[in-house]
């Protein structure tokens, strides 16, 4: 092939391959990966790591303290979409929860590596008055191998990791997780 054709032909190829770059982004950006999967992590049936952090509030969070209640912890950050579109069905559930009195799970939203006033403004828009426990060293996220949010971890009253959701939940599967660790638990 001459040089000239060459030089002729590259700009093509150079095009098509930026559209099928382009391509691929734009299904991956516009993917939903579906809600509610579960993942195998070594921590399951494991005691929980440790996990203290700071609560918007001021006051400190200690997991070790939760013993005794049903505790649910969802990883979270105001700018990523997932964790916006599954906000109303965190909500749900956690008015479900505060229904069932002391029999229902705790919620707390881990929140690492975002901005504090910017997940604040997100909860006065979107709702939400479980606690907010900054993670601000990822140490949390780190002990429970948090790859990317949302991902949602249950534990039991003993303290003992029984559940690892990686992707968006919804109200009704995570109470139904819930119960259906309950019971098999007795």
């Amino acid at each position: 092939m001459s040089e000239r054709r060459r030089h002729r032909v590259a700009p093509f190829v150079a095009l098509a391959v930026a559209a099928a770059i382009a391509g691929l982004f734009v299904v991956l950006a516009g993917s939903d990966a579906s809600p509610n999967e579960t993942a195998e992590t070594p921590l399951l049936d494991q005691a929980a790591p440790e996990a203290l952090g700071v609560r918007a509030d001021g006051a400190g969070f200690d997991l070790a303290r939760r013993k005794g209640s049903w505790v649910v912890l969802n990883f979270f950050t105001s700018t990523c979409v997932p964790c916006q579109q599954e906000h109303p069905d965190l909500v749900r559930f956690n008015d479900q929860q505060a229904a069932l009195g002391g029999d229902g799970a705790e919620l707390y939203t881990i929140v690492y590596d975002d901005d504090r006033d910017a997940v604040e403004e997100f909860f006065t828009e979107n709702g939400g008055d479980w606690p907010v426990v900054y993670d601000d060293d990822g140490s949390i996220a780190v002990a429970f191998g948090v790859s990317q949010v949302p991902e949602t971890w249950i534990v039991d009253p003993t303290g003992v990791v029984r559940g690892r959701i990686i992707s968006r939940v919804t109200a009704d599967f995570l109470g139904s997780e819930v119960q259906r660790l309950k019971e098999q638990l007795g």
